[in-house]
C-alpha cells in the first residue's frame, strides 16, 4: 500500500466501511423479514405461532449470512496480503 495513490486508499477505506456496516444490518433485517413472513403465514393459515418460527429462521439465516461475509472478508484480506508480498 506504500505506492498506492491516496485516492485508491480512500476508496479501499470506503469499501471496507461499507462491507462491515453491511454485516451489522444483516441479522436485524433477516429477523424482520422472518417475522413478517411468519405473520403473513399466521394470517393465511389462521394460526398464532408461526411468526415465532419466522423469527428463529430469520435469526439463523442472518447469522449464516454474517459468517459467510466475515469469511469472505478474511479471505479477501489474506489474498491482498499475499499479493503485497510478491
Amino acid at each position: 500500500m506504500k505506492d498506492e495513490k491516496p485516492e485508491k486508499r480512500q476508496e479501499n477505506l470506503l469499501v471496507l466501511v461499507a462491507r462491515y456496516s453491511e454485516i451489522g444490518f444483516m441479522i436485524p433485517a433477516a429477523v424482520i423479514v422472518g417475522y413478517l413472513l411468519g405473520l403473513l403465514a399466521d394470517h393465511l393459515l389462521h394460526t398464532h405461532w408461526i411468526y415465532l418460527l419466522g423469527i428463529i429462521f430469520g435469526a439463523v439465516a442472518g447469522f449464516v449470512s454474517m459468517i459467510r461475509r466475515a469469511l469472505q472478508a478474511t479471505a479477501d484480506v489474506d489474498k491482498e496480503e499475499k499479493d503485497e508480498e510478491k
